[in-house]
């Protein structure tokens, strides 16, 4: 069976349907997108769909994905398309995952090579239900990229792992240049946002993987407007500093649906650029925050200035 689950399982939000609708605010100026209608992005499109591969830009309809096809930056998101928890921001469809597709690393590797990727980013859904949460899958698609695209750094953005010893380990072995796991809000919002998760088990995975391999990026990522303060995302900067991550990146969340929790505010661009002032004072090698930030969005660029920011650090001390 391939790795998309059993479409009479997989259902786009069933556990979001005894929650009252909240109607979808309507943007402001400065993070509305045109619609994508590039030659470039039907190629991506058509590329995706041959090899049977999933994307984070569809399925989590991402803003950003008319800018990024048109470049032929994807963001690959393996495992399926079916996560297996239930949060309260995310487009992705949650169900009764199908089977690991065995051929799906080796046909990430092949559109890496086909889109020419100097940087590629791997994501996938969370899969409670495999021993290894998807692991494995995660080293063998590493590994095949590494065949047929030597030269291509590797960023991977991984679920959290809960209850699955020696999984990280597994992921860390195969040698990403950046390891990323978002904590996506802050602490007092979780038990509504990300009630499958705990903030203190996301924050010591990236510590952990900082530990296990100093020389590997690590990175996370923030939304805000889901009602969290400034003094909670100051907080939030410094618990990441002291687990030694890298890079951080602050976006707007946007709600998908009128299923999903309602935008508390659309902070402007200037409290962004705040946020990043913050960040460096703080620490970080590397901040991207502005509305439409996501993980993978520039991802590549800012892994070259991610790079050189260390290596400066490193010779001013």
């Amino acid at each position: 069976m391939s790795s998309t689950a059993d479409p009479t399982a997989r259902v786009r939000h069933p556990e979001k349907a005894h929650r009252p609708d909240n109607p979808v605010a309507r943007k402001p100026a400065w993070i509305r997108v045109k619609a994508p209608v590039s030659r470039e992005y039907q190629d991506t499109l058509k590329l995706m769909r041959g090899l049977k591969l999933h994307t984070v830009c569809e399925e989590a309809a991402c803003p950003n994905i008319g800018e990024c096809w048109k470049h032929r930056h994807a963001t690959f998101m393996i495992l399926g398309a079916t996560c297996t928890r239930a949060c309260a921001f995310c487009n992705v469809a949650t169900g009764r995952p199908g089977a690991v597709d065995g051929d799906e690393p080796r046909h990430v590797a092949e559109a890496v090579a086909e889109l020419g990727l100097w940087h590629v980013v791997v994501t996938s859904v969370d899969r409670d239900d495999l021993p290894d949460g998807g692991a494995g899958q995660f080293a063998e698609t590493i590994r095949r990229i590494r065949e047929v695209s030597p030269t291509t750094t590797i960023e991977v953005l991984t679920p959290d792992f809960m209850k699955k010893p020696g999984a990280l380990e597994i992921v860390v072995a195969a040698g990403p240049d950046v390891f990323n796991h978002n904590l996506e809000t802050v602490p007092r919002l979780y038990p509504g946002i990300r009630p499958g998760a705990r903030y203190f088990t996301s924050l010591a995975l990236l510590a952990k993987a900082k530990e296990l391999a100093p020389e590997v990026f690590t990175k996370s990522g923030l939304m805000v407007g889901l009602g969290e303060t400034r003094e909670e995302i100051g907080q939030v900067m410094d618990d990441l500093r002291a687990a030694d991550v890298d890079f951080l990146t602050i976006g707007q969340y946007l709600q998908p649906t009128p299923k999903h929790t309602a935008v508390d505010r659309f902070p402007p661009p200037e409290e962004f650029e705040a946020y990043a002032v913050q960040a460096r004072a703080k620490g970080f090698h590397m901040v991207a925050s502005s509305p439409l930030t996501r993980s993978s969005y520039h991802a590549g660029d800012d892994f070259v200035r991610l790079r050189a920011a260390r290596l400066a650090h490193a010779k001013s001390r």
